[in-house]
């Protein structure tokens, strides 16, 4: 992961619709907060959403792709955020709040075999 202070001051400006977003950086990345909620990140300045299997397929069909931190390692909960969208606070705001309801819905837990 990497990230510039310059983009990710970038992606602050632009979600300010959604409220005081906070960065922290991990693993030369950083991951996005709104409060507790854990609901974005930024690798090689390119911004992911959390998605939902209710969102999966908006970012699907404009074409984004799935977080691959390393080659062959697809982490299908964040997806990349359009050009268009990021460049366009209103939008990213409506993108954003998706991406805030999935990370506050949590899946059901799975019952372990005894």
């Amino acid at each position: 992961m990497a990230v510039s202070e310059e983009f990710l001051q970038y992606v602050r400006d632009q979600l300010r619709g959604v409220g005081e977003v906070d960065t922290r950086r991990m693993f030369g990345g950083a991951g996005i907060y709104l409060g507790e909620r854990f609901f974005a990140l930024v690798d090689n300045d390119e911004l992911f959403f959390k998605v939902s299997a209710a969102t999966r397929p908006h970012y699907e069909s404009a074409g984004s792709h799935a977080f691959e931190p390393w080659e062959g390692h697809v982490m299908n909960g964040y997806w990349s955020v359009p050009a268009e969208v990021l460049d366009s606070a209103t939008e990213l705001a409506q993108w954003a709040q998706g991406a805030l309801s999935a990370a506050t819905t949590k899946p059901g837990k799975k019952k372990r075999n005894a």
